[in-house]
């Protein structure tokens, strides 16, 4: 996957991230709505981790297409 398929993935699930929290700012989610928002959230960490993996690969010289996906608990874990 290379940078713009991550990119173009982002705003896929932010557009659809962004759309449920409409509904909810309304009081029209649905408790299935809610869990997908959870993951959303999960899944657009991931994303932008493995969007600055693959930045920080090409800078320092490496390959980027070596970047991977990282898992739930690490993208969460995160400290800033």
């Amino acid at each position: 996957m290379d940078d713009q398929s991550v990119i173009d993935r982002i705003n896929e699930l932010a557009r659809e991230e962004h759309e449920i929290l409409g509904k909810e700012s309304r009081g029209e989610v649905t408790a299935a709505e809610r869990d997908r928002l959870k993951r959303l959230e999960v899944t657009l960490d991931q994303c932008w981790d493995l969007l600055h993996q693959r930045r920080a690969r090409r800078a320092a010289g490496l390959d980027p297409d070596e970047a991977t996906v990282r898992d739930e608990q690490t993208v969460e874990g995160y400290v800033d």
